[in-house]
């Protein structure tokens, strides 16, 4: 039984040490006609061995591009087949994947690819209502008038290459299936770069926002991720007789190391319902596909609890999974676990800086140890929960939550000083989340020292949505916070105070957000105020602005 809020995970399954690419391999080899990869709306089903035929034709495209070791490709697009070989292929080849979310406007795609200084790009052209190819367009007008290949941006100074999926390539882009194409005859090359690669070496960015300034691109190498997701699949007893439904976005490391890397390590097979989550077909891929885990936000399987159709569908090969991203509500997690079969579905927390989990219930624990904390830290892991002196803080007490181990990022790309803001001489990272540990060392997260906002499993940090309203030419300060919502668990709201003379109104508001920043960051709420609550030393007091939309809100304060 604990006294300090301390604990030092350990395991007798030792990490591993080696990249993504040998051990992708390794279970090609081994399970190559096992399924692999299956995307249901693309119509692809391919068993390991044609997983890794396919990904190793892109790798040699990339490299009959140019690109190579340490050279930043992006990937923006929503789930696909292209997604996940782009993934394995970058990694193949040593480049490092910079991961776009689908969401992302102009003013976000622009500071990520010249923030990462991505050489090439791997786009989807659309979806839902985004117009990637206009996006780029209006960043880049030179690819009307140049080569594929031969980008030389004002505005993207970096990127070269723009490889784009589809039939039909816009102007100045690749077509994706005729990079593929150009690596059919140079596969051979990559047992040779093979040997040249470290489990050491910068293979993923995540871009992950921050209380102060831009986003931050978290650095994560194949021993970061690679571990990670293998140690998340042995969390759910995976083999290569599992079935993994994937609703979840790849862009986010839900999708592309707790989702993908957990397939890949253990031979399972990934199963991809749809580019984006829709609770119907989710159901259909699980039945259809007799899916034994599942993964989602709570909210995603509230919708697929509540779809009207739900009893309709055969859910009995189901046996695990993860639910992480948000709390959970018990009723939810006890419909989880009877009504969709999953007796053994697990709760994950943990950051994109720690690869990303690193506490993790078990199929073993109470029912209270499951809806009410986070789980104990993972294996190899070592957890501790600090007060403001920087000490460990007693059981029973709110303290930072601090992680150090393998899972813990390289850094902030680029970014020294705020790499040294989180991650300390020792090594711990400091998450900004507060927690309190039990005697028993199972965490329960009570808060954030930052605050960033979390709607639908979806991460909102305030300051960069208040960095975008403030170019707006009528507003002179402005404080954006998190209230409670039902349906999403909190939503964006948005104190504004106008300069003088100016008028606006919530609508303008965001109309302005509109199509520039992504739409889970658009304020659902805005309030024009004279003043904002200050302390006596001029730090806004975002608690008192919540209380009082809390009050607002709920009906009792005109």
């Amino acid at each position: 039984m604990l006294r300090r809020s301390y604990f030092s995970a350990t395991s007798d399954r030792p990490l591993v040490y080696e990249t993504i690419g040998v051990c992708f391999d390794r279970t090609a080899d081994q399970f190559g006609e096992r399924d692999g990869l299956i995307v249901r709306h693309q119509g692809i089903r391919w068993r390991y061995a044609e997983y890794r035929a396919q990904v190793n034709r892109l790798a040699a495209g990339f490299l009959a591009l140019g690109l190579g070791k340490g050279d930043r490709v992006g990937i923006w697009a929503p789930n696909c087949f292209e997604w996940c070989l782009t993934q394995f292929a970058t990694a193949k080849i040593g480049a490092i994947l910079v991961c776009i979310n689908p969401a992302y406007r102009v003013f976000e795609l622009e500071f990520a690819l010249n923030k990462s200084g991505c050489v090439a790009l791997v786009t989807a052209q659309k979806y839902l209502s985004s117009d990637y190819v206009g996006m780029l367009r209006d960043l880049a007008p030179e690819l009307a008038r140049c080569a594929p290949g031969t980008l030389a941006s004002a505005k993207l100074p970096h990127l070269k290459h723009v490889i784009a999926m589809g039939d039909t390539p816009p102007p100045g882009m690749w077509k994706f299936a005729d990079v593929c194409a150009k690596g059919d005859n140079r596969t051979a090359q990559l047992f040779d770069i093979a040997r040249t690669l470290s489990p050491d070496d910068a293979i993923n960015i995540q871009f992950t926002s921050g209380t102060t300034g831009m986003p931050k691109g978290a650095t994560l190498s194949h021993f970061n991720i690679l571990n990670n997701g293998r140690i998340v699949a042995e969390g759910m007893r995976f083999t290569e007789q599992d079935r993994l439904c994937i609703p979840v976005p790849l862009y986010h490391c839900f999708g592309m190391v707790m989702s993908n890397l957990a397939c890949v390590s253990h031979g399972a097979a990934a199963i991809f319902p749809n580019d984006g989550f829709d609770p119907l077909k989710t159901l259909e891929a699980v039945r259809d596909e007799r899916c034994t885990a599942l993964h989602g936000v709570p909210t995603m399987f509230i919708a697929e609890l509540e779809h009207p159709r739900f009893r309709e569908f055969d859910l009995a090969t189901l046996r695990t999974g993860i639910m992480a991203g948000a709390p959970c509500p018990v009723e939810v997690m006890k419909r989880v676990q009877s009504d969709m079969h999953m007796r053994e579905v697990l709760i994950a927390y943990g950051q994109t800086e720690t690869s990303p989990v690193n506490h993790q219930t078990t199929k073993d624990d109470p029912l209270d140890k499951q809806v009410e904390t986070v789980g104990r830290p993972g294996p190899h892991l070592e957890i501790k929960l600090v007060g403001d002196d920087g000490n460990v803080v007693p059981v029973g007490t709110p303290g930072e939550i601090c992680c150090r181990g393998y899972s813990v990022m390289q850094g902030y790309w680029d970014e020294p000083e705020r790499t040294a803001e989180t991650i300390d001489r020792a090594g711990w990272l400091h998450s900004g989340d507060l927690g309190i540990m039990d005697a028993e060392g199972y965490t329960r997260i009570v808060g954030r020292l930052k605050d960033m906002i979390i709607r639908g499993g979806e991460n909102v940090y305030p300051r960069e949505v208040e960095e975008f309203l403030y170019t707006h030419p009528a507003v002179q300060e402005v404080q954006v916070f998190g209230v409670p919502d039902q349906k999403y668990g909190e939503q964006v709201c948005a104190w504004i105070r106008l300069r003088a003379g100016q008028s606006l109104g919530e609508e303008d508001v965001r109309a302005f957000c509109k199509d520039r920043i992504a739409h889970f960051k658009v304020p659902r709420y805005v309030r024009f105020v004279d003043e904002m609550p200050m302390t006596v030393t001029g730090k806004a007091q975002k608690f008192k602005m919540r209380d009082e939309m809390v009050r607002v809100l709920d009906g009792t304060k005109s």
